[in-house]
Order: structure tokens, then C-alpha cells, then sequence
């Protein structure tokens, strides 16, 4: 697909491109450039890249396609210094989480014959750097492409070739649209999350709480983990979108307030309602643009090797199993696994299989 790609920032989005681009031959040459010396390490050592660098002008060179997978704060910055490297015809793209700002200024740099396509993987992890990378990060993901007016045809097809070839689907976006997308379903649960884990500190002896925040606390605050530079780069890059939805989700909060203060239970349990129905029409154990997961759960005693007997019993029967996840474990006794299927033909082949076998299934 590619002669030359240029990844500038190695890290956890950076290193994931690499490696899936390498992992399915996608391009001749992959070149890694990183200011961190342990990212261009891991990179190398993982077979990310064919090659490392500390000198971003040099590594561009010759580059068909360069991806600017540093953090938002300084895409910029970074272009602007690599602008007279770049060669005719090179696109290059983004993986920031904002892009109106970015799209319009990059697009002023681009010297004549070389193209800025912003792009963004919806895809990501609590963990930061290139230790963190995974070549299937992007599989069934959205990768939202925010083309300008006047871009040319085939340099949104480079990109377009690059979701696909990473195993995400393509959806584009003007910058504007994008930007309003995320701050509602990206920014602000980052927000909340924040906000959660402050509050609870805050709270007289709220520390001592941690270790009871095991379930729910621990799902709903777990992208507050994040790279807290990168989301600060975001968020000052997002200002008004991001504003625009806490003001909205303050109502919401007020709202909450106002109706427990007054006691008033009708009205507590119409918001409840309201927003079990929506959640609800959220599938189950979706990712990206695929449909909902047909789900099994299965006890298994704690012995080694269960989990490979279960997958073994399934290969066999010709049944593939789409997702697997442990949920929960009692030392030296047993657990339950769940395990996902794309089909519900295969969910009850699975579970009839896994019965006859002596295991206790619960079909979902």
C-alpha cells in the first residue's frame, strides 16, 4: 500500500500503527522518530518500525505518507518545523483528538504539493507510550477522517487506505462536526471521570474508600488513569465544544440536585428511566462499528489449563470465539468466564457443547 511511512511520536497510537502496518505488510518502510529514547527502543525491539530516529527532517524525506502522532498540543508546531523536508506529493495526517483548529492552520503550512488529512482513531487505552502499543488497537474501531473542501481526492484516499488497512472504518467529518462529536462522547466522560476520582478525594477520610471502589467506580473512572499532559492538550484545543457540553451536563447535575434535595421520588425515577432507555439502546459489549456480542458465561474450577481446555473443545466444533474476558475469580476455587460469539447459531452450539462437558453455562 505504501513505499515509505513516516511516524512521527512512537507512542501508544504511534507504536500501534506501526505494528499493524508491519503486522499486515502494508509498507515497505516504516520510520519510527521519537524524543524519547525508551519509545524508539521498544519500537525497534517490538518490530514496529524497520528503522529509528531522533532527526524527524531527515526520517520525512522521501516519506509518501507521514503520521504526526504527538500529542495535540504540539501537531503545530511539529509541522511547521518539518514543512520544507516534506517531499511533493507526501500527505500527512494526524491522530489528534481535535481537529478544527489543527485543520485550519495546517492547511495555511502545507507548502505547495503536499497535503494535511486530519485524522483520528477512535481508539485508545489508560496506558501511555509505545509499551502500551497493540497492533490490533484499531480493529473494528472508527477512524474519523475531517477532510477540508478543497482536498484533493487522492490524498483523502491515502488516509482512507490507512483506516482500512489498520483494520478501522473510515467516517468522515467536517473539523467542526468532529470536534462537537467528541467533547460530547469522548471529552467530557474524561471529564467526569476526573471529577469523580477529585470528589471522592476530597471527601473526609474519601481515600480510605478506595479499596471499595472495585465495581462500578473503578469502570466508569478508569480513562481518568490517562496521560494527564495529553488530555490537558485537548482540552485547551476543544474550548468552546468542550465548554458547550459541561454546561449542558451541569443542568443535568443540578437537576439531579434539585430533585433528591426536594425528596420528590416521581421525578427521580422519571430521570432514572429516561436514562436507563437510552443506555439501553446502546448494544451490549460493542465495539466500534461491529453489532453486539452473542455472550456465554461459564464457571470453570481453578485449575491451569481451563482456558484452553474451553477454547479447545470450541476449535474443535468449528466455533470461534469473537471475545474473551475473566470476570471474576475465587483463589483455588474457580471464576467465570465470558466468552462472546458473533452469532447466535454459535452461542448455542457453544453453550450445548460446554454443557455436555460438565460446565455450568448462563446464555446472556
Amino acid at each position: 500500500m505504501f513505499n515509505r511511512v513516516t511516524i512521527i511520536g512512537v507512542g501508544l497510537i504511534g507504536g500501534s500503527l506501526g505494528l499493524a502496518l508491519r503486522r499486515r505488510s502494508l509498507a515497505r518502510r516504516v520510520v519510527g522518530v521519537d524524543k524519547n529514547p525508551e519509545n524508539l527502543r521498544l519500537a525497534r525491539e517490538s518490530g514496529a518500525v524497520h528503522e529509528a530516529s531522533f532527526d524527524a527532517a531527515e526520517a520525512v524525506s522521501g516519506s509518501e505518507l507521514v503520521i504526526l502522532a504527538t500529542p495535540v498540543g504540539e501537531t503545530l508546531s511539529v509541522l511547521a518545523r518539518l514543512k520544507s523536508h516534506l517531499s511533493p506529493g507526501t500527505v500527512v495526517t494526524d491522530v489528534g483528538s481535535t481537529k478544527a483548529v489543527v485543520c485550519a492552520r495546517a492547511a495555511e503550512i502545507m507548502p505547495p504539493q503536499v497535503w494535511f488529512v486530519g485524522g483520528h482513531p477512535m481508539a485508545g487505552s489508560e496506558y501511555t507510550g509505545m509499551a502500551g502499543a497493540d497492533p490490533y488497537l484499531f480493529e473494528n474501531a472508527f477512524y474519523i477522517i475531517t477532510p477540508l473542501p478543497d482536498t484533493p481526492p487522492p490524498a483523502l484516499e491515502r488516509v482512507r487506505s490507512l483506516a482500512a488497512g489498520v483494520g478501522a472504518k473510515a467516517v468522515e467529518m467536517t473539523p467542526a462536526e468532529h470536534d462537537r462529536a467528541v467533547a460530547a462522547v469522548s471529552h467530557l466522560p474524561h471529564l467526569v471521570a476526573v471529577a469523580l476520582v477529585n470528589a471522592l478525594v476530597d471527601l473526609p477520610g474519601g481515600e480510605a474508600f478506595l479499596p471499595l471502589g472495585a465495581g462500578g467506580f473503578r469502570d466508569t473512572t478508569r480513562v481518568a488513569a490517562g496521560n494527564p499532559l495529553m488530555w490537558r492538550d485537548i482540552f485547551l484545543s476543544n474550548t468552546p465544544a468542550v465548554a458547550g457540553v459541561l454546561t449542558v451536563f451541569r443542568r443535568q447535575l443540578d437537576q439531579l440536585e434539585e430533585v433528591i434535595k426536594n425528596g420528590d421520588g416521581e421525578k427521580i425515577l422519571a430521570l432514572l428511566e429516561r436514562a436507563s432507555r437510552v443506555r439501553k439502546k446502546i448494544p451490549a459489549r460493542m465495539r466500534g462499528y461491529l453489532g453486539a456480542m452473542h455472550e456465554i458465561v461459564v464457571g470453570v474450577p481453578d485449575r491451569p489449563g481451563m482456558i484452553a481446555k474451553i477454547a479447545g473443545l470450541l476449535g474443535d466444533a468449528g466455533i470461534n470465539i469473537s471475545d474473551i474476558e475473566i470476570l471474576r475469580v475465587r483463589e483455588g476455587e474457580g471464576g467465570s468466564i465470558r466468552l462472546a460469539f458473533a452469532t447466535a447459531t454459535e452461542q448455542d452450539e457453544a453453550a450445548n457443547i460446554l454443557r455436555q462437558a460438565g460446565y455450568q453455562v448462563v446464555k446472556r
